[in-house]
């Protein structure tokens, strides 16, 4: 049954006082109690019993513990007064009574003493306890705010309760006080949790979708972006979440956008709150630029200040060296072609530092210097594709060999062309008539004959003439030239050739040295004297021609050294074109300088790999450097070139360079086949010594023989010859040095040993007139091997000696030329070793040492 209104009223003001100890303000309007039923009144405050001790059982039963603690203090404590005060009336009753002795005086003082001190450790138990229900309190705040999401007052409170926890006072030995500190810690772990939740509602990447969100305020609405710089930074979070953030952004839009090798690339989309990778994209540098820079204006407006420094420090070292490695470095042209593009991408690219800066972004300075230094980028990458050619062009062989053919005017007179006619080098003559034209009749100062003629550069001549030798004024060394008739105080052939220098050492240090002459063959002095004695004499042009082996490799050189120049000198017109690059031009026409330096330190490696390497290598150095020194003659002719653009080609050091590097391969080359011809032939150890002489002396005739049929193909004729003459003439005279050094020579000795000697003579096959000339074969033709073998007649004549008596020898040496090769003691010891000691023996020394000899100087 309900209750009347009545009844109700008087019910909620009798529960108001009793549970707030309010009243009705007017109380006239409260129903009278002995017209009311009481009943309701009684009910409410029996429900209002009941609710109030289950509060106080959910009460008791939280803080039970504390609550048992506290009692049991308070009781300890209350015990503690009480016993105080009783010792306080004690103490007072005996100081008023007058039989107080001294002894009583001091207890109640040590009584007094302690008593105080229990009061001062009471109220501290009671300040403790108050920091310990404190930090309770605080504690559960911070789990409160934790469920409700709101991490940045769970941060906030949990810092106050860890500062309340260090002020209770007592150690953490405490078990109170330990019990917190392990749930705070164990609240710190939980917020965390709930703050890595709120952060993936910040913060949200989906690498496989390629997006990402950045959204300002959290699902729950209690956290801002901004706000979980305070977060991280709370855990010391922020570099390494920062770092996941910015790996996290790569793998999603960054690394994919900048993957050069990719064929397709999607271009970036920016929303409200997201990145995102969508349709396609051109793929150029300037896309990609206009792409990053969306990104970076992105960043920079949804992360707050703290949070893009941090993220910045970690972005700018991959993005920056990935743009400049896999595109702007990769779009910089190798020549002077695609300027315009250029121009392009350093505005681009300078547009795209300047919005990192207006975004206060750092460590971009490698951007900055590229864009400030992109003209002396673009000439290094010219520098390095360069020499990166020529590289790669060796890596890929030399190519198959070719023939070529030079051309050289020479004035000559006419003792000098009938030498050259008779030892052979001319016989190729185009005009068909060699020798006619040579005759005294056809001779005149209006005629050109064109001969075939040996021809190879000495880099120390000055002049033509210089270079063939032919004003050379030095005497005559004791190897002269073969033809008696022709001797005189000029110097020989051996001069022209280089061979004193060569032959002075066996070592490869003197050898190397060795450098091809330009004449064909050891010319007579004869012509020289009568033009020297003649000043006046006749003399024509001679048109010397030659062909030689050359591979592809300084087509392709050359081809590569003309193009760069030429972009030089574009540079020096002043074209608004290539304004960008002018002032670099400079560094162009230095390159070829770089090149063939490269050139010449890698290419004896790649031609060692071919037979014959170092002398094909000496055929392209020296076909290069003439080919660049008609360049360089015909530049400074060129009318469509400004004055700058002629002067800056300096190629004069590097012409001669070159020449000098084609020598040193002729005598690495010389050098090591004379150390391979000497091995054969013993080494160290005298010929005369070897088990089998004639087989040491027919191994070292092949050896010349297999040279000379490797060397032929690929030299021209008059350089083969000259080096295949070095070679017949290091066997030559290593023969004649050992047999002068016997102490004694046998009668079958000397038979053996001639025999030796006249294995060797085959070699003369190789220096027939007929194929010096490159000419059909004549019958009965004489072998010319003397005028590229100065030790060749001495070798022959010392074979003759030793199959000869006393009177022979003596007949050779008065009146035959055997003097014009041997001195006077040479013959006298090889008299001694060859003859006994007798008055005839004696005799016929005596004669020899009487007996000018023809080599003697006059």
């Amino acid at each position: 049954m309900a209750a009347s209104p009545e009844a109700k009223q008087l019910s909620d003001a009798v529960l108001s006082f009793a549970l707030q100890g309010k009243f009705p303000e007017d109380i006239q309007i409260l129903p009278s109690v002995t017209g009311c039923d009481l009943q309701p009144s009684i009910d409410s405050l029996e429900d209002a019993k009941t609710k109030l001790e289950s509060e106080i059982h959910v009460i008791n039963e939280e803080t039970k513990e504390d609550v048992s603690t506290w009692v049991r203090t308070a009781k300890a404590l209350q015990e503690d007064i009480i016993r105080s005060k009783a010792m306080a009336n004690e103490i007072v009753r005996q100081s008023e009574a007058p039989d107080t002795s001294g002894e009583a005086i001091e207890t109640a003082e040590t009584k007094v003493q302690f008593l105080n001190r229990e009061v001062q450790y009471s109220q501290q138990l009671h300040e403790v306890l108050h920091r310990l229900q404190r930090a309770t309190n605080l504690l559960n705040q911070v789990e409160q705010a934790r469920d409700e999401h709101r991490i940045l007052d769970s941060l906030r409170l949990l810092e106050e309760s860890w500062n309340a926890l260090d002020n209770i006072g007592v150690g953490k030995s405490c078990r109170a006080v330990r019990l917190l500190d392990v749930r705070a810690f164990e609240l710190k772990s939980s917020v965390h949790d709930t703050f890595e939740q709120v952060w993936k509602s910040l913060v949200d990447v989906d690498v496989e979708k390629h997006i990402v969100t950045l959204n300002d305020t959290s699902l729950s609405g209690n956290m801002k972006l901004a706000d979980a710089e305070i977060g991280l930074k709370s855990y010391k979070e922020m570099d390494e979440r920062m770092e996941q953030l910015w790996r996290n952004i790569d793998a999603a839009i960054v690394a994919p956008r900048m993957a050069p090798k990719e064929k397709s690339l999607a271009k970036i989309e920016v929303n409200a709150n997201s990145l995102t990778l969508v349709g396609s994209s051109e793929h150029t540098t300037d896309a990609l630029l206009t792409d990053l820079a969306k990104v970076m204006k992105f960043l920079a407006q949804k992360l707050p200040h703290d949070l893009l420094k941090a993220l910045n420090s970690h972005m700018m070292t991959d993005v920056i060296p990935r743009l400049l490695r896999d595109w702007l470095d990769a779009e910089v042209p190798t020549s002077l072609t695609n300027m315009d593009h250029f121009q392009t991408l350093i505005t681009n690219a300078r547009s795209f530092r300047d919005t990192l800066v207006e975004l206060e972004f750092s460590g971009f300075d490698e951007l900055t210097e590229w864009v400030d230094k992109a003209p002396m980028i673009w000439l290094g990458k010219c520098r390095d594709t360069t020499l990166n050619t020529v590289r790669d062009k060796l890596n890929q062989g030399i190519g198959s060999a070719h023939q070529v053919e030079k051309i050289e005017k020479q004035m000559v007179s006419i003792a000098e062309g009938r030498e050259l006619a008779n030892t052979g080098a001319g016989a190729a003559a185009e005009s068909g008539d060699w020798n006619e034209d040579w005759g005294g009749d056809a001779w005149n100062e209006d005629e050109t004959t064109e001969a075939a003629t040996a021809e190879v550069e000495v880099p120390e001549a000055d002049d033509g003439a210089d270079a063939w030798g032919w004003g050379d004024d030095e005497p005559a060394t004791e190897s002269q030239e073969a033809d008696p008739s022709k001797l005189n105080n000029d110097d020989d052939g051996a001069d022209a050739w280089g061979w004193d220098e060569e032959e002075s050492s066996t070592g490869p240090a003197t050898v190397s040295s060795e450098k091809p002459a330009k004449k064909a063959a050891s010319k007579s002095t004869a012509p020289k004297q009568a033009a020297q004695s003649k000043p006046s004499a006749q003399t024509r042009e001679l048109i010397l021609r030659e062909t030689y082996s050359i591979s592809s490799m300084p087509g392709r050189v050359l081809e590569l050294l003309i193009a760069v120049l030429n972009d030089g000198a574009k540079l020096t017109t002043g074209n608004e074109e290539y304004a960008l690059v002018a002032g670099t031009a400079a560094g162009l026409f230095s390159m070829p300088t770089l090149a063939l330096a490269l050139f010449r330190g890698i290419s004896p490696h790649y031609y060692s790999l071919t037979d014959g390497g170092n002398m094909l290598l000496y055929n392209d150095a020296m076909y290069l450097a003439e080919q660049l020194e008609e360049f360089a003659t015909k530049w400074r002719e060129r009318d469509d070139l400004p004055a700058r653009a002629k002067t800056m080609v300096r190629l004069d050091i590097d012409i001669k360079t070159l020449q000098n590097f084609a020598n040193r391969s002729y005598g690495a080359e010389m050098a090591t086949q004379k150390t391979v011809l000497q091995d054969l032939l013993g080494s160290s150890q005298s010929i005369m010594q070897q088990d089998d002489l004639e087989g040491a002396i027919e191994a070292g005739t092949l050896r010349i023989e297999t040279v000379a049929a490797t060397w032929e193909p690929i030299l021209a004729r008059s350089v083969w010859s000259q080096a295949i003459g070095s070679l017949t003439d290091s066997l030559a005279r290593r023969i004649i040095d050992d047999v002068l050094e016997l102490p004694a020579i046998g009668q079958d000795e000397a038979y053996n040993i001639a025999s030796a000697i006249s294995s060797a003579t085959k070699l003369d096959s190789l220096f027939l007139p007929s194929k010096l000339a490159g000419t059909e074969p004549v019958e009965d033709e004489v072998a010319v091997t003397a005028h590229y073998s100065p030790n060749w007649l001495r070798l022959q004549y010392l074979s003759e000696v030793l199959q000869s008596n006393l009177n022979d020898v003596r007949f050779l040496w008065c009146d035959r030329e055997l003097s014009l090769y041997f001195t006077t003691e040479e013959m006298v010891d090889l008299v001694n070793a060859s003859f006994e000691d007798n008055p005839k023996t004696r005799e016929t020394i005596r004669e020899i040492r009487a007996k000018q000899p023809l080599s003697a100087p006059l």
